[in-house]
């Protein structure tokens, strides 16, 4: 050992003799190692606090730390232990070398290092070793290269990304956010002391495997750091009672699915900053848990929060827990194709409201009817007749719904869903009527987009999740009028039990065999979506919109914000009148082909039938009506044969043989037709 110490000192001195030019163009020709340094991706939130991090290539944990994001108290008692000429020597602190070679000489062991940190750095670029004289000399000359090509605080930086703390964790912050679970920018004397002695010996030293090792070190770089005047005896003294921390603490973790998704769009990028906000999301993250605890072990949720306002995306829980497990808590729910039950209604009375077909006031009616072979029903197989269309939202009756989407087409349907930022998958080549009570294939984000846009005044705002994307103005889908009026309807829902009464604007709905529960609510800033049921698609049995998703919704606002905005007043054209005060189009529903249909209880030519050959009797042609209102008025091309008649068969004198057109009129004016050949 002696002997080797010795040869280091005599080879040091044969340097310096080399002469000071052949010694520069030696330094300058050094092949050095690659200086960039590969860190972890980092996804961050909207106040830049660490979101998650991922592990370099060789699956270490390395987070990029300039100097100015650490601790000053670290550096000082870094450089007070470790290399207190850092900042005057150029790479190797010749005094320090013989000191050491020195103190190994006369006591026949080491003593203290002669390394510098610049020296410690080479060694960590080229992952080389201490122990043999040749590595000595190689981290020297690559120390004195380094020195001429980068700064002091760049060879600081590099320290600060390579120090080895055990396992696989590298650099001052990935060991400060494992061991401490907070950045190190604000370290107590005790954990500044811990993070400079643990890279002496990272096995050897690991706090959550030898933690009596640690503080035995961490209490020497104490007591040098007193000796330096870093600190004093008092702060010294209370730095030894603090307890070492035996565990590492995981990794931030929050928003892992939109972390993944934000990395593979960009995966070129070290860094993402996204609109979440880390403290609400952390709360909801919690929520979703406690929605399927005790649910069984396949129920899954996700929730969105979105400031419909600037469309920033506030929270994005894609499942109840990120993992490999029943549930499928790797799939990113809010992503998911899924139905959307009744949560669509609101978008139909809206377009509805916008071409003249009904207010809220207007009457329309909640019986069985058929739409060609389509024969929709309601969810409970019950019919409540004739109610305002306000009543037949909040109910969610299906008829009415279907009744309007018949009127306005399924394409019109459709076409607002795509204004409003959503991609809807339906199935066949053409929409049906079936897309207003959940037949078409939408995300959770798709529908946070819809009700943002009911939110905002009817005009749609793309969502967005990174803070340096454009905000983009999105097209009108709905006049401010109808999204106002649609949002006064919903405020109008009875909350779960047990939930404030605070008139928030929301919509339940059940997908189809009970595989989709989804509850849609906003308030003056913002929109919240909740999905629940089961990844894979299979039936929920007895999971309803209102009873499982909907107090999750409200549980989402309450740990949002502790009192609901205000929604806007109405707009100044908004008719806010009853019924009976509304112009007489609009106080109960006629859909536009209504004109050119007979009424259910219309008068019809029931005999003889349109088209038929009949025989002329004696008496004269047979006829009778059905339906229509008495008395009635029967007509031969035009010319009146029985006026006001009460009856409802009859004998009409016709002159003779031919083609003859016969006409019913009624007592309300109505009329039917039927042409017939008499013989």
């Amino acid at each position: 050992m002696r002997a080797r110490w010795i040869f280091l000192l005599v080879a040091c001195l044969w340097l310096i003799a080399l002469g000071r030019d052949r010694f520069d163009v030696w330094i300058d020709a050094t092949i050095l190692p690659p200086l960039v340094v590969e860190t972890s991706v980092e996804v961050l939130d909207r106040d830049g606090t660490l979101l998650r991090a991922y592990t370099v290539a060789d699956g270490r944990w390395r987070l990029a730390l300039p100097p100015d994001k650490v601790d000053p108290l670290y550096l000082q008692m870094l450089l007070a232990y470790e290399d207190k000429r850092f900042r005057e020597h150029s790479g190797v602190d010749l005094r320090s070398l013989a000191r050491a070679v020195l103190q190994a000489a006369w006591n026949g062991r080491v003593i203290s290092g002669g390394s510098t940190l610049t020296m410690q750095v080479a060694r960590l670029l080229e992952e080389g070793t201490t122990g043999k004289v040749g590595g000595k000399l190689r981290q020297m000359r690559v120390a004195l290269a380094l020195e001429r090509r980068l700064t002091k605080d760049q060879i600081l930086q590099l320290y600060l990304h390579l120090a080895p703390f055990g396992g696989n964790l590298e650099g001052v912050r990935a060991a400060s956010i494992s061991y401490f679970g907070k950045e190190p920018l604000r370290l107590t004397p005790a954990e500044a002391a811990l993070l400079v002695a643990i890279p002496q010996s990272p096995e050897t030293r690991r706090p959550d495997r030898a933690a009596d090792r640690a503080e035995a070190a961490r209490d020497r770089v104490l007591a040098r750091a007193v000796g330096e005047g870093v600190i004093d005896a008092d702060e010294a003294e209370a730095a030894l009672r603090e307890l070492v921390p035996g565990l590492r603490k995981p990794f931030p973790a929050l928003a892992p699915h939109l972390a993944d998704r934000a990395r593979a769009e960009n995966p070129a990028a070290s860094s993402h900053v996204l609109t979440i906000d880390g403290p609400l999301q952390q709360k909801l993250e919690t929520l979703a848990l406690e929605a399927v605890e005790g649910r069984g072990d396949r129920l899954q949720v996700a929730i969105l929060v979105a400031d419909h306002a600037s469309g920033e995306i506030l929270a994005s829980v894609g499942s109840a827990g990120y993992q490999a497990d029943l549930r499928q808590g790797f799939v990113d729910m809010t992503q998911a194709l899924r139905s959307p039950g009744s949560t669509l209604k609101p978008l139909v009375y809206a377009l509805a409201f916008d071409e003249g077909l009904g207010h809220p006031e207007t009457m329309i009616d909640d019986t069985p009817m058929s739409f060609g072979t389509y024969a929709p029903q309601n969810f409970d197989r019950l019919y409540l007749g004739t109610i305002r269309m306000r009543e037949a939202l909040q109910l969610s009756r299906n008829i009415p719904v279907v009744e309007l989407t018949d009127a306005l087409g399924p394409a019109r349907l459709i076409s607002a869903m795509e204004k409003a930022g959503m991609h809807p998958v339906f199935p066949g080549d053409q929409p049906g009527l079936a897309i207003a009570l959940g037949g078409v294939g939408v995300t959770l984000t798709d529908m946070v987009q819809l009700y943002a846009t009911l939110a905002r005044g009817g005009v749609a705002r793309p969502l967005r999740y990174r803070m340096d994307a454009d905000s983009v103005e999105g097209q009108r889908v709905v006049s401010s009028v109808a999204a106002w009026q649609i949002g006064d309807i919903l405020a109008g829902l009875a909350p779960p039990p047990g939930a404030p009464s605070n008139r928030l604007a929301y919509k339940t709905g059940t997908s189809y065999g009970h595989r989709d529960a989804w509850a849609i609510g906003f308030d003056g800033t913002h929109v919240i979506g909740v999905w629940m049921g089961r990844a894979d698609g299979t039936p929920v049995p007895g999971a309803f919109g209102a009873d499982v998703a909907a107090p999750v919704l409200f549980q989402a606002f309450n740990r949002l914000k502790s009192k609901l905005d205000p929604q806007p007043p109405a707009p100044a054209s908004t008719l806010l009148v009853s019924n009976a005060e509304l112009p007489q189009p609009l106080q109960r529903f006629r859909s536009r082909s209504a004109a050119f249909k007979a009424d259910a209880d219309a008068p019809a030519v029931a005999f003889p039938p349109d088209g038929a050959e009949v025989e002329l009797l004696p008496a004269g042609l047979k006829v009778r009506v059905s339906g229509g209102t008495a008395p009635f008025t029967w007509l031969a091309d035009g010319v009146p044969l029985v006026v006001a008649m009460d009856a409802r068969e009859t004998m009409l004198a016709l002159p003779g043989a031919g083609f003859v057109t016969l006409s019913v009129i009624d007592a309300e004016g109505r009329s039917a037709r039927a042409k017939v050949q008499v013989r």
